[in-house]
């Protein structure tokens, strides 16, 4: 029995966590839940299917909502659980960013699920990792914004930092058995998302319908516009620097539409190793969750004969320039990275209530990176409290 907690449990990452612990409940047992708050429904049934201790509403104003669908579970099943949690059923609850740290922190857990979606998720992560708890990792912004710090206080505390994102899982496997200094480079592969070929003349034009409407994710709202602008991949290139140590020349990014390359290792010797499997995140998360034993089938197996023919194309930089601003970042080091991804993610959050068009995120990037290096932003140490306000500052440029 391995004993989990799951930060972010009602959006995309934390549904299908809990989907595969819920097929293997004799294998997993969930002790924390977290999720914002936004929905009040679906967190109450997680609550009342996985009796965990600990059950965090970060929005602290959306808790009454979450009780009162908890106890409308619990009356229509009949139970005489009150919220006290002196029965075992129902959990204590907490809010704000103290619960989340605390249930990143349970005693008694092995492993911490971070789904938790933008610059929210540093702080509870890096409150498991001192706590001892081994990561399986999907916020992004935890490795983007200060990633040679994680990565350094894990390895102190001993801790693994296990990536669920389909495309660094797919590394993270590639990479067993494989010694660094054998590795050329990491190949990313993305779909393009939904505007795959587009010129950038053409991008000025398109809505966030369009955007939102990605070819084979279902994912949530930020997530697939960080994809439709690619802004998404130039993260993921930030986190592998991170995760496997790599200089940013050594990491290449590749269109493969179908999506059943996850993503590829370049050997010195001019091999390459790639892992493949179908559009299913349900799988990169069961193999971190399982980690290092193999779980069980839960969907089909890939068919070759009906894949038929995969496909691969080089990534338009002028029309998507987030790749070039990610190398930027990288090689300017210390809080630039941080820089990068909090103008992308306040560009997003913008572009989402309809105050600026898609391009604008491009340019808001950069202009960020330009203002912030104009204004001589060290690119040297810097703590992971520095990395967190850095959103902040970078919200005060917004005339660039």
């Amino acid at each position: 029995m391995k004993n989990i907690v799951v930060l972010g449990s009602t959006g995309s990452i934390g549904t299908q966590t809990l989907d595969v612990a819920a097929k293997r409940k004799e294998e997993f047992s969930v002790k924390g839940l977290a999720a914002y708050g936004n929905r009040p429904e679906l967190f109450a049934r997680q609550i009342a299917d996985f009796e965990p201790e600990v059950a965090v509403v970060y929005d602290e104003s959306r808790l009454s909502e979450v009780k009162e669908a908890y106890e409308a579970i619990q009356r229509k099943a009949g139970s005489t659980a009150d919220l006290t949690g002196h029965e075992g059923k129902a959990p204590e609850f907490l809010t704000g960013m103290e619960g989340l740290e605390a249930a990143a922190a349970l005693p008694d857990t092995e492993l911490v699920v971070t789904g938790l979606v933008g610059m929210i998720g540093i702080r509870p992560t890096v409150a498991a990792i001192r706590a001892g708890k081994d990561i399986a990792l999907a916020n992004k912004e935890t490795l983007a914004c200060c990633g040679d710090l994680i990565m350094r206080l894990a390895k102190e505390k001993g801790v693994r930092i296990l990536p669920v994102d389909s495309e660094h899982c797919a590394l993270f496997e590639c990479m067993q058995g494989v010694k660094p200094e054998e590795v050329k480079s990491l190949i990313l592969t993305c779909s393009g998302g939904p505007f795959r070929g587009y010129s950038r003349e053409e991008l000025e034009k398109v809505t966030l319908a369009q955007a939102l409407k990605h070819p084979n994710w279902a994912m949530g709202a930020k997530i697939t516009v960080d994809s439709a602008s690619l802004m998404n991949k130039g993260i993921e290139m930030i986190e592998a620097k991170f995760l496997y140590d790599r200089k940013p020349e050594e990491i290449e990014v590749i269109i493969h539409p179908e999506s059943i390359v996850h993503s590829m290792v370049r050997l010195k010797d001019g091999m390459v190793m790639a892992q493949l499997g179908p559009v299913d995140m349900r799988l990169p998360i069961e193999a971190m969750l399982y980690y290092p034993e193999r779980g069980p089938l839960l969907g089909q197996e890939l068919d070759f004969a009906q894949i038929a023919q995969l496909h691969f194309e080089a990534v338009d930089e002028e029309a998507f320039p987030s790749l070039a601003l990610s190398r930027r970042a990288m090689q300017r080091g210390g809080l630039y990275p941080a820089v990068y991804n909090a103008a992308n993610e306040l560009a997003n959050e913008a572009f989402r209530r309809g105050e600026i068009g898609f391009t604008e995120i491009f340019r808001r990037v950069e202009g960020a990176l330009n203002e912030m290096e104009k204004r001589g932003l060290p690119d040297g140490a810097y703590t992971i409290e520095e990395a967190i306000e850095i959103r902040e500052t970078v919200k005060g440029l917004y005339a660039c």
